[in-house]
C-alpha cells in the first residue's frame, strides 16, 4: 500500500491557513453595539464569556483544511504486479470496406463476418500488451484515425466495440491510404520499436497513395509492417437478406486478396505476411506477432489505485454545514 497525491500542489494551501488565521485575528471583529456606559450592560458582562464563536471558527478552518487535502486527490495505490514492457508503439490499420461483411469465420460456434472476428481478435491482442501504446486506423474508400496510440486500453476497447460496417464509406478499399495514415500516427513517437498491423480482405482500388509508396515511407522511418490477408480461400458466403422466417440468404463471392502487394509491403519493411482463412489461424497470427515483438524488460505497475478525495471532501462539507446550522440556531449572534 502506498499513499500518493494526484495533485499535490494543492497541499501548499495548508501553509496559508495559519497566515489567514493570524490576519483575521489582527483585524478583530467589529462591535455589534456601541454603549455610552458599561452600566447599561452590567448584567450581561457578568456572564461567563462564551466560546461559541471560537468553536464555529474552528469548524470553518477544519472544513477548509479538509477541502484543500481533498483537492490534492489523496490516493492509495497497491498490488504491484510485474508487467512485461516491450517499449513498442503499435498502430493497427483495419479494413472496414463493405466486403468485410462476408461471413466466412466462426466465433463461439456461430457464423460471423470478418469485421466481428477482427474486432474480437484485436481486443484479445490489446489485452496482451498492457505496457504498449496501441492506436487504431480504419479505412474503406478513405482512411481515418479511430484512436491515436494510447496506453488507455479501456478507451481503445470502447472504440473497437463501436466499430460497425457502414459508418465510413466502404465502397472501395484504400490500402495505401490506410497504411500511410498509420505510419503518420507513429512518425513522431520516440520508442524502441514501432510496428503496424495491416488487416485487409481485398485489393487497393481507392485513395491517392499507392501501397508501395506508403511502404517506402514506413521503411524510411524504421516502421515494421505485419500484413494480414483476411478471408477464406475460394468462395465466401455473403448475406443478401432474410426470408419470411428471418433466415439469412447468402451468395457465394470469390475472395480476392492482393497477396502479392501485402507480401511486398511486409518484406520491404522487415515484417511478415500472414493469411488468415479461419478463426484459429487469425488467433495464431496475432499470438505470433505478440511473441515476435517482445523484450525481456520488466516493470512494476500498481494493479489498482483507490481515490480518497471524498473521504476528505465529505467530512469537510459536514463540518461546514454544522457550522452554519449552529451559527443560525443555538449559537446565533445578535445582529
Amino acid at each position: 500500500m502506498n499513499l500518493t497525491f494526484g495533485s499535490p500542489w494543492w497541499l501548499l494551501g495548508l501553509l496559508l491557513l495559519p497566515l489567514l488565521a493570524w490576519l483575521r485575528g489582527k483585524a478583530g471583529p467589529e462591535s455589534a453595539f456601541v454603549y455610552s456606559s458599561l452600566t447599561l450592560v452590567k448584567g450581561i458582562t457578568e456572564l461567563r464569556r462564551s466560546r461559541a464563536g471560537a468553536i464555529l471558527l474552528d469548524l470553518r478552518w477544519l472544513a477548509l483544511a479538509l477541502f484543500i487535502v481533498g483537492m490534492a486527490r489523496p490516493q492509495i495505490a497497491g498490488g504491484q504486479a510485474p508487467l512485461r514492457a516491450s517499449g513498442i508503439d503499435i498502430a493497427v490499420a483495419l479494413d472496414m470496406s463493405l466486403s468485410m461483411i462476408a461471413e466466412d469465420f466462426e466465433l463461439r460456434g456461430e457464423r460471423v463476418n470478418r469485421l466481428t472476428i477482427a474486432k474480437d481478435t484485436l481486443r484479445n491482442f490489446v489485452d496482451q500488451r498492457p505496457a504498449d501504446r496501441v492506436g487504431l486506423v480504419v479505412f474503406g474508400s478513405e482512411a481515418f484515425v479511430a484512436a491515436p496510440p494510447t496506453l488507455d486500453h479501456d478507451f481503445l476497447r470502447r472504440v473497437i466495440d463501436r466499430l460497425e460496417l457502414g459508418t465510413i464509406n466502404g465502397e472501395q478499399t484504400a490500402i495505401g491510404s490506410g497504411l500511410a495514415t498509420a505510419v503518420n500516427r507513429l512518425r513522431e513517437l520516440k520508442s524502441k520499436s514501432r510496428i503496424i498491423i495491416l488487416m485487409t480482405d481485398g485489393q487497393n482500388n481507392a485513395g491517392k497513395i499507392p501501397p508501395d509508396t506508403a511502404a517506402e515511407a514506413a521503411k524510411a522511418l524504421g516502421v515494421k509492417v505485419y500484413t494480414i490477408g483476411v478471408g477464406t480461400r475460394g468462395l465466401a458466403p455473403v448475406p443478401q437478406g432474410v426470408d419470411a422466417l428471418g433466415r439469412k440468404h447468402y451468395s457465394r463471392v470469390p475472395v480476392d486478396i492482393d497477396e502479392t502487394t501485402l507480401k511486398r509491403i511486409a518484406e520491404l519493411t522487415g515484417g511478415k505476411y500472414f493469411r488468415a482463412d479461419n478463426t484459429e489461424t487469425l488467433r495464431r497470427i496475432y499470438s505470433e506477432i505478440d511473441q515476435l515483438e517482445k523484450s525481456e524488460a520488466q516493470i512494476n505497475k500498481f494493479a489498482y489505485v483507490e481515490e480518497l478525495m471524498m473521504w476528505f471532501v465529505g467530512p469537510g462539507l459536514a463540518f461546514l454545514l454544522l457550522e452554519l446550522i449552529l451559527g443560525q440556531t443555538v449559537w446565533r449572534k445578535l445582529p
